[in-house]
């Protein structure tokens, strides 16, 4: 692991100083099969540090491709994060679809020349690029194309579903969980919830599952600022009003939008769509409530910390606009996957230095819990601070140390946990009472 993550204004001099250009393949849309192609060409251009895999099918039976950027592609490697870039979920908001594209080809030509900060991300950092998530809605629009193209035309997939309404609503469960002092992370699905949802989303969700992600964002169209959850009210019964809906990381969800505004070249100055917003940056709930949305399923149902970035006021701008945007947006996305090296990471093992999978992982005054990955690793994203930090698995001892976070790299705290000893339970004294579990709970149309 190399060392000296900068900070993103330093970040940006340097790609200045460097003189870096925009290159690769000139700008165009790409329908689905020039996607698939550029894809391949990236990965063909460089074979060692790239992988293209697919996590599923749409609805018409198209690929859901995603490229990988490591310098071990296909293996995780204990003590480095996971990060995933999601674009076209709606399937007429194309910038993020063209931007992913043009991102992987920039990946790939500056670690060929030798841009040490990308060689530094890639070699530290597994990053996972979804350029569309709905190839099929992407057709439906593209058919129309940049000039006569509506406002919804290609929005939801080939079934009409919009897929960013389309995940278990985890809210609604985290929300009565508040209240009992119930789970604060990794909350279960509802019984068949692949039933529920498209096959887009399945396939993400079983993503999801396969991959600890630690950091990701989802790019979007029809506004320009960076939003953060969570995106559904506390209260659904207020109508007309916005209500601020913040989550346990508050603080380091504003940190992690206004990271993408101020490295983007316009979004940070909050005048752009005819919509102000301070710093380029809102709460979800502020702006408006949202339900079964895929940031908030992130955050609840994983150990990724998602956001949902609007990027642009035309959701499909013609080519001629897109060296602009990609101008615009090069530095944030570069800053914002740096942003998964800050915090504290390590390994859990057990006292015969055995990895431990499934640990818990809290942080006093943080009420959001994260888990180990089965190698026994964990990240946990962090402001910097000081923080009394938990080590904890079924049948061990806790283990709790206090650690400094500061504001570059990460900082590794290991756990070693000891066999929690076997309890006598005839010498425990009886009270009469019996002991109850918490309960169970019961199972505006925008640009996100």
């Amino acid at each position: 692991m190399q060392q000296g993550w900068t900070f993103p204004w330093v970040s940006a001099l340097l790609l200045g100083v460097m003189g870096l250009h925009v290159s690769g393949s000139e700008f165009q849309h790409h329908r689905y099969e020039d996607l698939v192609r550029a894809l391949f060409a990236v990965q063909s251009e460089c074979p060692y540090i790239t992988r293209i895999y697919s996590i599923g099918r749409s609805v018409e039976g198209r690929h859901l491709y995603v490229l990988e950027f490591s310098d071990n592609p296909g293996i995780h490697e204990a003590m480095e994060p996971e990060f995933k870039y999601v674009g076209n979920m709606h399937g007429n908001e194309v910038l993020g679809r063209e931007l992913l594209i043009k991102l992987s080809q920039f990946l790939c030509e500056e670690y060929r020349a030798g841009n040490q900060r990308i060689m530094r991300l890639i070699h530290d950092t597994r990053i996972h690029i979804l350029p569309s998530m709905n190839p099929d809605g992407y057709e439906v629009a593209a058919k129309q194309g940049p000039e006569t193209n509506g406002y919804l035309v290609g929005r939801g997939n080939a079934r009409q579903f919009d897929l960013n309404r389309n995940f278990p609503d985890l809210n609604a469960l985290v929300y009565y969980y508040e209240k009992t002092n119930g789970r604060n992370h990794h909350l279960p699905l509802p019984d068949n919830w692949e039933q529920q949802v498209e096959p887009e989303t399945l396939a993400v969700i079983k993503w999801m599952q396969n991959y600890n992600f630690i950091l990701s964002a989802n790019l979007h169209g029809g506004a320009v600022v960076a939003n953060y959850p969570f995106d559904k009210s506390r209260d659904p019964r207020i109508r007309g009003r916005t209500t601020y809906a913040a989550t346990a990381d508050d603080k380091l969800f504003r940190k992690l939008a206004r990271t993408y505004s101020y490295a983007h070249s316009w979004m940070h100055k909050g005048w752009n769509c005819g919509d102000f917003f301070d710093e380029g940056i809102t709460n979800g709930a502020s702006w408006y409530s949202l339900s079964k949305g895929m940031q908030d399923f992130n955050y609840l149902y994983s150990n990724c910390f998602e956001i949902t970035l609007e990027l642009s006021c035309d959701k499909f701008p013609p080519a001629s606009a897109l060296p602009r945007e990609w101008m615009g947006n090069r530095e944030a996305l570069v800053s914002y996957l740096e942003q998964v090296h800050h915090g504290i990471k390590g390994m859990v093992y057990d006292e015969n230095n055995n990895p431990l999978g499934n640990a818990e992982i809290s942080v006093a005054g943080a009420n959001h819990d994260v888990t180990t990955g089965v190698d026994g690793d964990y990240f946990r994203l962090l402001l910097p601070g000081t923080y009394t930090v938990t080590a904890s698995a079924p049948g061990y001892v806790p283990y709790s140390s206090t650690v400094t976070v500061g504001p570059a790299e990460a900082i590794q705290l290991h756990f070693y946990l000891k066999t929690a000893p076997k309890q006598n339970l005839k010498a425990k004294p009886h009270n009469g009472k019996k002991n109850h579990s918490s309960p169970k709970a019961p199972l505006k149309l925008g640009p996100r």
